[in-house]
């Protein structure tokens, strides 16, 4: 039986999962991520370290191995993962710095100058994105004024995935969905803006050609194959980003699929055949990228979420977690039952999730997150059910965003990620945007997105129609409960308003202690 694998660089974990071409999951491995702080001087700044990713990848890969009989059922590999963090390499493919981590703060000011220079409107008119510190430009940015030598000695730079593809293969390859997350790509004619690259004093021969998704770009060398298990010669097919993948997988590239994907990040994403750069795209603070899908774009919008909930899970529910370890069960369990205890509204606590600024509908970096409406009949489970409803406001925020922006009411989202596994939270989802969710019967969107690619590589599957057909399945539905949804749309109002009204005194806290 013929597999596929598709190796997944999440920010929580890293993973590498065997599918056949139906989509079943045979085997998987997974390593935690570690955020590094490589600068002594600087404790606060946040790295990638390039050695560690590539032995989580190998401590992946090969434990995932180890539950399948012979790494040669392996016909190709994919990688996926977060899209904006790069590295320079020279021409011996030495890291010459380390990845700056979407954690790391440290690019604000560059994007700032650079946005103000080219214009936020105007750089969306060529690229698609909105101004977010994290993309790849700023990094380089920061690099030529703080690191320049990083920069001068460069021969290419290379994302986080092409990275994993040139310890595996020995080659040098990026793609389309990858090249949108740099804020420096041409949509309309996907290829390198020349004008972005010379605003930026970058030089233009360190970007490396930009090929499709799903493109075999090499095999695994023998050292590769040394360390990882992986048999020599095993295909090694473009991937793309993490939740191009996720759309793959889940058909979210025809025109009447949304979907959601939540894990650390939310996203919200839905295909489209045309590269719509308008004002009004750029007013609804979407962003407009190449899909990993050939000849197809998507519209993306980005939140924080799972991130925030692992964050307060972890600082402020010590007595849950206590019980947890006691009883041998999950934290999550007694968290949301706690929450389901608490009416709709969670006694007038608001949270605002904005812990890495805001993104859709009004991008801000400067913004900061806040629980508001406290008072002294609050306890912990209403909490913990303000943060759930949150976030699922957030949510909404950027559902009226797409529907804004495609000049259409959606009906149905299909649903992927992690939070799925957590049904109080997907109702209180459905009841709070007053949408049906839909939980397809797939294991790990991602990877299994990528796999799918390295499936159409070596022409397993004729297409990524083909691809998607084969391997989804309908599951679970969440449907809203229209009296919870009534007294939902009151509360969304309240909650539009407290970004606008804490806006300037989260600028003044951020610039005292973050810039």
């Amino acid at each position: 039986m013929d597999c596929l694998m598709g190796i997944d660089l999440g920010s929580t974990s890293i993973k590498a999962i065997v599918y056949n071409t139906d989509g079943k999951l045979l085997a998987s491995g997974s390593v935690p991520t570690e955020v590094s702080h490589l600068d002594k001087d600087h404790p606060e700044w946040a790295f990638w370290d390039p050695e560690v990713i590539w032995q989580s990848v190998v401590t992946a890969t090969k434990q995932a191995l180890a539950s399948l009989e012979g790494a040669s059922r392996i016909k190709a590999v994919a990688v996926t993962g977060w899209g904006m963090d790069g590295v320079p390499l020279d021409r011996d493919g030495n890291v010459l710095y380390p990845f700056i981590s979407w954690h790391c703060a440290r690019t604000q000011p560059q994007s700032e100058r650079f946005s103000g220079q080219i214009g936020p409107e105007r750089l969306f008119s060529i690229t698609g994105t909105q101004v977010m510190a994290i993309h790849t430009v700023y990094r380089m940015l920061w690099l030529k004024e703080n690191a320049p030598h990083a920069l001068e000695k460069a021969s290419v730079w290379v994302s986080i995935e092409d990275y994993i593809n040139f310890r595996l293969s020995g080659e040098i390859a990026t793609e389309f969905s990858m090249a949108s997350c740099t804020a420096l790509m041409d949509q309309k004619n996907r290829t390198w803006s020349d004008e972005l690259i010379r605003e930026a004093g970058l030089p233009r021969s360190i970007f490396p050609e930009i090929t499709p998704s799903g493109t075999k770009i090499g095999t695994v060398t023998a050292t590769a194959a040394r360390e990882t298990g992986l048999a020599p010669g095993t295909a090694v097919v473009l991937g793309g980003h993490d939740y191009h993948c996720a759309g793959l997988a889940v058909g979210a590239f025809r025109p009447e699929v949304i979907m959601d994907i939540t894990g650390t990040w939310e996203i919200l994403f839905a295909g489209t055949a045309e590269a719509n750069l308008s004002a009004d795209v750029y007013k609804s603070g979407l962003l407009l990228e190449s899909h990993v899908v050939r000849d197809c774009y998507n519209y993306a919008a980005y939140a924080l979420s799972a991130g925030m909930l692992e964050w307060y899970k972890d600082n402020l529910c010590g007595e849950e977690l206590r019980l947890a370890a006691e009883r041998g069960g999950s934290v999550w369990e007694i968290l949301m039952e706690e929450a389901s205890r608490v009416q709709p509204g969670s006694q007038g606590v608001f949270f605002l999730p904005h812990f890495s600024g805001a993104v859709t509908p009004a991008p801000d970096p400067k913004s900061l997150g806040a629980f508001v409406g406290m008072n002294e009949s609050i306890d912990r489970s209403c909490l913990t059910r303000a943060v759930i409803e949150g976030l699922d406001y957030q949510f909404r925020q950027m559902v009226d965003s797409f529907e804004f922006a495609m000049n259409r009411s959606v009906d149905t989202i299909i649903a992927v990620g992690g939070t799925t596994r957590n049904a109080f939270w997907m109702q209180n989802k459905a009841d709070v945007s007053g949408k049906v969710l839909e939980v397809p019967d797939i294991e790990e969107a991602t990877p299994l997105g990528a796999a799918l690619l390295a499936g159409i590589g070596v022409g397993l599957y004729r297409d990524e129609a083909d691809a998607h057909q084969q391997v989804y399945k309908r599951g679970a539905t969440y449907e809203p409960d229209p009296v919870a949804t009534g007294r939902y749309e009151e509360y969304y109002r309240i909650y539009k308003e407290i970004y606008p009204a804490l806006k300037g005194v989260s600028h003044r806290i951020f610039s005292a202690f973050r810039a």
